[in-house]
């Protein structure tokens, strides 16, 4: 694949470089820097979004029939590289690039209508339900029940793990609707509204002391029929969509970003962490030319298949190893835990290097990385099967 920039491509970098520098405010500058996982907090994610959608460029890879811009392949790299370098905050995944593919594709003519376009202005912002406290990687073993009652579906149990959801308006969800067969037949895929009566969010502090995740817990909660996506029993197919679309792509940016922070704080310094960042700068790029293939398919609306696999377990490893030569790198000062200074954003409370601030926590957040998606393991099982045919 050729990763030079042709002159079209070079000019549209530079327009995207102005607007970055002309939009990114200090305060969602230092949004960006302060983020020690996916996911920035809400208020700058949507500040940022909204910046985003008022030029159009809040969803790159969309369809241009439901407001994507039209870019080719390599502008969308570009456009998320130049984000990742200047710092810019991210946006939440869980609706534009989980659960908008996922309408797009099974979605009727009025979920589209209602839905894509309040995921695109950020109206709406999402979660997602699929663990629970008994299914996670194993998820066709789920129990929450939904019960179909006259035009509504009543909904029993509770899911885990699920990021941000207290800021949430609305979840999508997986539901046990019926127990014969395969336990995937069973399986029903929702769009749920989070101010329904029953509905509860409980906290759920990480190792890093940051409140990203919850359990959700239903006590009969009534949701409409008219909010399912696909058919009943169906919604294990629209999830492995959706799952194809959360694994794939996203990695690169964020890579390239590790590699200059770790530049910055002087790993290159030491003979062995300069071979450490050698293999690293080897591993982003070989992502880097399997992310632009996926960023195809998810322009032409199609299924990125097993390379999103490939993807998943390689990025999310990369990023690890990232992480593992930033807190090698900090020495003794990894082992001062400052949560409360790091959520106050002060520098008065600090003490130890400046980009200490978030190495603990980014490394503490991302050991999740090649757990949630999809276990690695699985992935790795996924390859062997569609991309070996072992």
């Amino acid at each position: 694949m050729d990763l030079e920039l042709s002159p079209d491509d070079l000019a549209f970098r530079d327009e995207v470089r102005a607007f970055l520098d002309a939009e990114l405010t200090p305060q969602l500058r230092e949004a960006g820097r302060r983020m020690t996982s996916v996911f920035c907090d809400k208020a700058h994610s949507l500040d940022w979004q909204r910046i985003l959608h008022a030029r159009g460029w809040a969803a790159p890879t969309w369809p241009v029939e439901h407001g994507g811009p039209g870019w080719s392949e390599i502008q969308r790299h570009v456009f998320f590289s130049e984000c990742a370098r200047a710092g810019a905050p991210g946006l939440a995944p869980m609706g534009l690039r989980m659960v908008a593919p996922a309408i797009m594709r099974f979605g009727s003519p009025e979920q589209k209508a209602r839905y894509l376009p309040r995921i695109l202005s950020g109206e709406d912002y999402w979660c997602q339900g699929y663990s629970e406290p008994g299914a996670g990687s194993d998820l066709a073993s789920l129990q929450m029940k939904a019960v179909a009652d006259g035009d509504d579906y009543v909904l029993s149990g509770s899911k885990i793990w699920t990021t941000h959801a207290h800021w949430a308006t609305h979840m999508f969800c997986l539901v046990r609707t019926s127990t014969e067969g395969k336990p995937q037949a069973g399986i029903t895929f929702l769009l749920v509204e989070m101010d329904r009566p029953g509905i509860r969010v409980d906290p759920i502090l990480t190792l890093a002391g940051e409140h990203e995740v919850n359990q959700v817990f239903f006590d009969e909660v009534r949701t409409p029929k008219a909010d399912r996506l696909g058919e009943e029993n169906q919604g294990w197919t629209v999830a492995k969509h959706l799952l194809e679309f959360e694994r794939g792509g996203g990695y690169a940016a964020g890579l390239d970003a590790g590699l200059s922070r770790l530049r910055e704080a002087g790993v290159a310094d030491d003979p062995d962490q300069r071979r450490r960042l050698a293999e690293a700068e080897i591993a982003a790029l070989a992502i880097d030319v399997t992310e632009r293939r996926v960023l195809s398919a998810f322009a032409s609306g199609a299924n990125p298949g097993p390379a999103s696999s490939i993807l998943k377990a390689q990025g999310s490893e990369a990023l690890q190893k990232q992480d593992e030569l930033a807190v090698a790198n900090l020495g003794d000062w990894a082992a001062v835990h400052q949560p409360a200074a790091r959520e106050a954003g002060s520098n008065e409370a600090l003490i130890g290097p400046e980009h200490g601030r978030t190495t603990v926590a980014r490394y503490l957040n991302n050991r999740a990385a090649s757990i949630y998606g999809g276990s690695n393991e699985i992935q790795r099982d996924i390859i062997a099967r569609l991309v070996l045919g072992l």
